[in-house]
């Protein structure tokens, strides 16, 4: 793969990734911001003191919320079409739309979801303002681990693939993934800071929210990059498309005739 189409490639990821940012955006707006507006409604009537707005929650739930989500998909957009340039043809005989598609998903899995099921998104008032510091290596260190094991049971299934088979390889390799995560689960600390009194639907509501928000997120950028990838890659030839449109042509003249 040229540096013409790695280019190509990547351009295209982050206008994936811009469209797939748009639609999170959409489930964001209407799925997690009420639940925020619910959280600090509770977080306020908790509070004795009143802090003096820097930003209006109008314009964080609006103009923020869409700038941020909207920036972070055409950057992962971008992240993930040079994931796919290295990926295509080495992990395996894959179209450029199952590439994408197992990037996408493997992304969602060991970025987001692994994770997530750690240490799950808080809404506001959910969490010590003094470990928040703690609270935000130890995801980023979970993010790592999950990320470094991935691509260690990739590079164990392809070792296995020539004397197991491709099947029990993949199994063999997610299982050692699956035993690699708990064992780091169980030796992580976990964290559990949510108020006795807090709504746990509205805890719960808030983070079926999130995992929605990214799992459109890498849905539709699996979707639309597969689709713009394989254009890139496997182009229609000319002659079939001039042949068609004298196909298309000689149909008219014929229905036309008809009609007359």
């Amino acid at each position: 793969m040229n540096s013409t189409t790695v280019r190509s490639l990547l351009v295209r990821g982050m206008l994936a990734g811009l469209v797939a940012g748009l639609l999170a955006l959409v489930v964001a707006y209407f799925l997690g911001e009420p639940r925020i507006d619910a959280a600090i409604a509770y977080e306020d009537s908790h509070s004795h003191e009143h802090e003096m707005e820097i930003v209006s929650r109008s314009l964080q739930s609006t103009a923020g919320l869409a700038t941020g989500v909207l920036i972070f998909g055409v950057s992962l957009g971008g992240i993930a079409a040079l994931a796919f340039c290295f990926a295509l043809g080495r992990v395996g005989r894959f179209t450029p739309r199952a590439t994408a598609a197992l990037i996408s998903g493997a992304a969602l899995l060991t970025v987001y979801l692994v994770p997530f099921l750690k240490y799950p998104a808080n809404p506001p008032s959910v969490g010590d303002p003094d470990t928040i510091g703690k609270r935000t290596t130890l995801y980023f260190l979970m993010i790592a681990l999950s990320v470094l094991l991935g691509v260690a049971a990739v590079i164990l299934g392809k070792r296995l693939a020539p004397r197991l088979g491709a099947w029990y390889a993949s199994v063999t390799a997610g299982g050692a993934y699956v035993l690699a995560i708990g064992l780091a689960y169980a030796f992580l600390p976990t964290i559990n800071e949510v108020p006795a009194d807090f709504s746990p639907s509205l805890l719960w509501q808030f983070r079926v929210s999130a995992v929605a928000i990214q799992l459109t997120l890498w849905t539709a950028f699996a979707l639309a990059f597969g689709y713009l990838a394989e254009r890139v890659l496997l182009p229609r030839p000319a002659g079939s498309a001039v042949s068609e449109a004298n196909s298309d042509s000689d149909t008219a003249a014929r229905t036309a005739a008809s009609t007359g």
